[in-house]
């Protein structure tokens, strides 16, 4: 399983154990958007190949 935590410069991440941090400027590259408009699930998408989607994804900027 992935946390995620969210914050005005970026994503804190635990997975499998591994705690590390994604900066705002990292996933607007890799998801070529805006830091507020990237959804929680497109961030997993980039932690993990085949994640557990459920729910509605939600918008960094509507979490904050």
């Amino acid at each position: 399983m992935t946390a995620l935590s969210f914050d005005e410069s970026g994503v804190d991440v635990v997975h499998e154990g591994t705690e590390f941090r994604l900066e705002k400027e990292l996933v607007e590259d890799a998801t070529e958007k805006s830091y507020l408009d990237v959804t929680d699930h497109e961030v997993l998408k980039l932690i993990e190949e085949r994640p557990a989607l459920s729910g509605e994804p939600r918008r960094i900027g509507d979490i904050l």
